[in-house]
């Protein structure tokens, strides 16, 4: 019994210099900072657009979390061919949402798109989940 629990403490203490170098072992730096500030809007304002013509929503989920429902008319975005589903108005309004505010997906193809010239870009940073979760309708594939 001792000689399994001084075997055990030295594998663990053996692993603690592993252990130590999550995260990449790389030296400290500045977190990275977007060009483009993001508007991110509310799941109310997002409904405000949704009833409006020519807003686009994007969906930046799973495949799976898309089949269990999405915002009505929303676009699934997370494929590579992605450049494609833009609208060509570079002043167009768009909404892009992922699964909730723990999810950064959307943030980042919000910024994506902002680089290729988009001006009117927004994030709905509640996500599906706050979507569903306020009893907002939505549609499945």
């Amino acid at each position: 019994m001792k000689s399994k629990l001084g075997l055990s403490l030295a594998l663990l203490l053996g692993l603690t210099p592993l252990c130590s170098l999550a995260g990449g072992g790389a030296e400290m730096a500045p977190a990275h900072r977007y060009e483009h500030s993001l508007h991110t809007i509310s799941l109310a304002e997002a409904e405000a657009l949704l009833a409006q013509k020519d807003v686009y929503f994007f969906d930046v989920n799973t495949l799976e979390l898309w089949a269990e429902g999405y915002i009505p008319g929303a676009v699934y975005f997370n494929v590579d061919n992605w450049k494609t589903l833009l609208p060509e108005d570079k002043a167009a309004r768009m909404v892009f949402y992922c699964a909730n505010r723990l999810c950064n997906a959307s943030e980042i193809a919000a910024h994506q798109v902002m680089k290729l010239g988009y001006t009117n870009v927004m994030q709905m940073h509640d996500g599906i989940y706050g979507w569903r979760l306020s009893g907002r309708s939505i549609e499945k594939p």
